[in-house]
């Protein structure tokens, strides 16, 4: 029998008590209308935000340094638009079940990238792949990119860019049920987008909870901008990078990343450095940790298990990054020791934040083999959860190692004995260990599954080919493959990294969810 929500039971059956043709046609088109219906609306709220980066060209434009034609934006808002009336035909938000809005999760990241994929293909006259893979690591703030030569590119584009990465950072979804939704699915459209671990809210009801969180990450964002401006980086790179840096992405105006400053002889360029990586601690913790400080609950930065281990993996990542660096013949003194603590804090924040900006190339020979192994460990950690952040997630790293110390202590105490698995004296179901192991599972075979196509269908090492789908799954841009080979790789290993783009951002059941013959009858 096809699948049904409870109030469409009565769609299922003939009065015999059988399912009839006529009826499971009827129901299979119910099933997919109200994905398109939602499928359209989306679209409309991308055609709208498609118009934001037209005032960034308009402005630079009247300055004479602007190469693009206002069309570049145009017609995609108007591709967006008709796309969004061929697919509303209800008015009303139609009922949606958890099957429906994972579904629709999934087919909505996929839509909307495509969108966004135009201002690429009509300015800068890239493929569509090329442009899909740029919004896709966009969009799940991954921060890989196709394109070369950034800091001669159009002002808009390079705003559409972080823009992007910015409306992705707390999830499309998110933002569209922030800021117009009323229906009666929010939750699962939520829990269908969210990290699918428990956490706490910051206020009763969950649309005033994610009108908080909107509010925190937009008061963070400005925050960042105004510190750069006032650093002298100039207010369109400021904004840029603010955007890219809370959301952590890592989309950057410039080639050489956050590196430019100190390339081109910036006077602040190391205060620039140190606010990003405020900036990026605070995108990759999680935003109820930060409503509950705003309130003057400081003790919520250390008090949680996952915040004790988030800042010890920072701290120790960070000494043994040092300690492989200290290993380097070199001379400077405390110059040198300066420069090697903020190089070594600065790519441990991107990487295990997932952010991806670069003061230095993590695979150049300034990093040793321990650096680079620590780094590629750290893109699978990824932030906290409730962050911006990708990667598994430092909770979840927490309970799969209380899952492994339980099982020692059966050894030790016997079968009989009961061993509980408890996060800050919660006991955990089984049922979410299940969960947590099998999510675990499938990021290592997906990894091993990216790693592998890589490989075969490149000339790149093992560990480059490997970190490639590492930096893909787990949203960190940064890894050990050279720009201009990333560019110049197989398509069909581009289309397995906008999977794992998706796969990571999404924590992979709603891709999954796509690939099963069952979801579509």
């Amino acid at each position: 029998m096809l699948f049904a929500a409870p109030w469409d039971a009565r769609l299922l059956s003939t009065p015999t008590g059988k399912t009839s043709t006529g009826d499971a046609m009827r129901n299979r088109l119910s099933y997919f209308r109200a994905i398109l219906d939602y499928l359209g609306l989306l679209c409309w709220v991308s055609g709208v935000l498609m118009l934001v980066p037209l005032a960034v060209r308009l402005t630079y434009a009247q300055a004479g340094r602007e190469e693009v034609s206002v069309t570049t934006f145009w017609v995609p808002a108007g591709v967006a638009f008709a796309l969004g009336l061929l697919l509303k035909r209800n008015w009303r938000f139609p009922p949606l079940d958890n099957r429906r809005a994972m579904v629709l999760c999934a087919l909505g990241w996929i839509v909307v990238s495509a969108v966004g994929a135009l201002p690429f293909v009509i300015g800068l006259k890239v493929s569509f792949l090329d442009a899909y893979f740029e919004t896709v690591s966009g969009y799940t703030t991954t921060g890989i990119t196709m394109l070369r030569g950034l800091d001669g590119l159009p002002a808009s584009i390079l705003f559409w860019r972080g823009f992007i990465q910015w409306l992705g950072g707390l999830g499309i979804l998110t933002f569209f049920l922030a800021v117009l939704y009323t229906g009666g699915s929010a939750h699962r459209l939520f829990s269908a987008e969210s990290h699918k671990v428990f956490s706490k809210r910051p206020a009763p009801g969950l649309l005033h909870s994610l009108r908080i969180l909107w509010l925190i990450y937009v008061l963070f964002t400005a925050a960042v901008a105004l510190a750069l401006t006032l650093e002298g980086v100039g207010v369109f790179d400021a904004v840029c990078h603010a955007m890219t840096t809370l959301s952590t992405g890592g989309y950057s105006p410039h080639d050489a990343s956050i590196g430019f400053y100190r390339q081109t002889g910036h006077p602040h360029f190391v205060l620039v450095e140190y606010t990003v990586i405020a900036g990026m601690i605070l995108g990759g913790m999680n935003f109820f940790v930060h409503y509950r400080w705003l309130r003057g609950g400081f003790r919520a930065l250390w008090d949680s298990a996952e915040m004790r281990l988030w800042w010890a993996v920072l701290l120790g990542a960070t000494l043994l990054v040092m300690v492989d660096g200290l290993r380097q013949p070199s001379s400077g003194g405390w110059d040198r020791l300066h420069d090697l603590f903020r190089t070594s804090l600065f790519q441990v924040t991107s990487i295990v934040t997932t952010t991806g900006y670069a003061t230095a190339d993590i695979a150049g020979s300034g990093f040793g083999a321990t650096a680079k192994l620590v780094l590629l460990v750290l893109m699978v950690v990824g932030g906290c959860v409730g962050s911006t952040g990708g990667g598994i997630k430092v909770l979840r790293i927490a309970v799969l190692f209380r899952m492994v110390s339980r099982q020692v202590r059966h050894l030790i105490y016997g079968p009989s004995s009961v061993q509980c698995v408890t996060v800050d004296g919660e006991m955990v179901s089984t049922e979410e260990l299940r969960r947590i192991a099998a999510l675990f599972f499938a990021w290592m075979g997906l990894l091993v599954f990216g790693a592998v196509v890589t490989a075969l269908l490149s000339d790149l090492g093992a560990l480059s080919a490997a970190s490639g789908m590492f930096s893909a799954l787990g949203n960190v841009g940064p890894c050990y493959i050279p720009n201009p080979d990333m560019t110049a790789l197989h398509p069909l290993v581009k289309i397995v990294y906008i999977l794992g783009m998706l796969a990571g951002r999404l924590e992979i059941l709603p891709v999954l969810l796509l690939f099963s013959r069952r979801t579509w009858r």
